[in-house]
């Protein structure tokens, strides 16, 4: 049995205590008398005392938090029967769907080793992955659909921390995560709480110029690149702080450097190559090509985890399509720190970045007044999935495109023009 190191020695309590706060002060606005449901890896237990204490602190009705731990999911891949690959927690995910429909918030702490099922059988990790998904399916269209207020934030479990710092002793590792995390997150700020509203203020009039351009397509060129993403009827921009269907506004990432919208699932055309590696399920999926005919991927290829990218684009007819566009400046911080955190949350905010699958309902005008059928007529995609990777660089200019064929410069050379 692995013994859980404890590294608080080297993981500031100050800025701990700090990202607590963000977590639900900025994070999740927490209400008082509001319910929250917290999952975490057990390794971040620290993190998840603090953010319990400032939710209650905040007025928490209840916080239930749910752990995961390396050392048992593996044991299901060496022990548990062929059939249990098609098994999933439905009780648990109709409970938290339940709890959401009740006016619970949610709290997701990143922090699990990025590579944790990579030595395992893909099919026995895709079959896995498809389970799950259509049992947390119910509770996550409340995520998705932005009924309830949601936050991510992250914690430096010593797995994920020697994976993106490999040649030093672990517990520097851990410190060094710990501190990228911090910076990334605002925390290392004398005020991290204003910050975030300045940060926000900055992020709202990029998607307010965005939406008052009203652009039919984006036009994505760079090398490997040449892709045109048509951007779905009634489209709206989004970025940094939202106010969800339950009125309260909150930011779901921390960190957050994107603007971000739906695409029009049909109307996706051309070829685009990945800038960075894809941290999926314990595989690392790099140089992704693929090639767009009527909205829906048709060639895929990767020099690393191509059959993992494959049996993702087989989870659903969804899976092939488009459910999110991103624009990230080169120039943003993360991008600046120059690591590879192998983590979505992170890398995603290095970059320009397009999603597969499940579109945001949000992203729509009265996107909160609109039937799943509305949505599909507009072009909103439906998936099992949501998988963000990243297509931006200090290489790649972005173009858009109005209703009249007329086009406007969005970025040159990765930055906003």
């Amino acid at each position: 049995m692995t013994i859980v190191p404890n590294f608080q020695t080297v993981v500031d309590p100050q800025k701990l205590e700090k990202l607590a706060e963000v977590a639900v002060k900025v994070g999740l606005r927490l209400q008082p008398g509001q319910d929250l449901v917290i999952t975490a890896p057990i390794a971040a237990l620290s993190l998840v005392r603090l953010i319990t204490k400032h939710a209650y602190m905040a007025g928490a009705g209840i916080v239930s938090t749910f752990y995961s731990d390396e050392e048992t999911t593996l044991a299901r891949y060496e022990y548990a029967p062929d059939a249990s690959f098609d098994k999933a927690s439905d009780w648990l995910y109709e409970g938290m769907a339940k709890a959401y429909a009740n006016g619970a918030a949610r709290l997701a702490i990143s922090g699990d080793n990025p590579m944790m099922l990579s030595g395992q059988d893909p099919s026995k990790v895709a079959r896995a992955n498809k389970a799950n998904s259509m049992a947390y399916k119910p509770a996550l269209e409340k995520i998705a659909n932005f009924d309830i207020n949601w936050n991510i934030v992250s914690y430096p479990n010593a797995a994920w921390a020697k994976q993106v710092f490999p040649d030093v002793p672990e517990e520097v590792a851990v410190g060094k995560l710990a501190d990228a995390i911090f910076a990334a997150s605002r925390v290392d700020l004398a005020d991290p709480v204003a910050a975030w509203a300045e940060h926000n203020g900055n992020l709202r009039k990029r998607s307010t110029w965005l939406n008052g351009e009203r652009f039919s397509a984006l036009h994505f060129t760079g090398p490997g690149t040449d892709l045109t993403v048509g951007l779905a009827d009634g489209h709206e921009w989004h970025g940094g702080a939202s106010t969800a269907k339950n009125g309260i506004t909150c930011n779901p990432n921390v960190p957050t450097e994107e603007v971000f919208t739906t695409p029009h699932a049909l109307r996706v055309e051309g070829h685009v190559s990945s800038t960075k590696p894809l941290s999926h399920q314990g595989t690392l999926i790099d140089n992704i090509q693929v090639k767009f005919e009527g909205g829906r991927i048709v060639e895929a290829k990767a020099t690393k985890g191509e059959e993992v990218l494959n049996k993702v684009l087989d989870t659903d007819e969804g899976a092939r399509r488009l459910g999110e566009v991103a624009l990230v400046p080169h120039s943003s911080p993360i991008s600046k720190s120059g690591i590879l955190f192998y983590n979505t949350l992170f890398d995603e905010n290095a970059s320009c970045h397009i999603a597969l699958g499940q579109c945001y309902s949000k992203c729509f005008l009265d996107g909160a007044s609109l039937s799943q059928d509305q949505i599909k007529a507009q072009g909103g995609n439906s998936s099992l999935i949501h998988i963000d990777w990243m297509i931006g660089s200090d290489k790649v200019d972005i173009d858009g495109i109005r209703a009249d064929g007329a086009r406007v410069p969005v970025m040159r050379k990765g930055e906003w023009a």
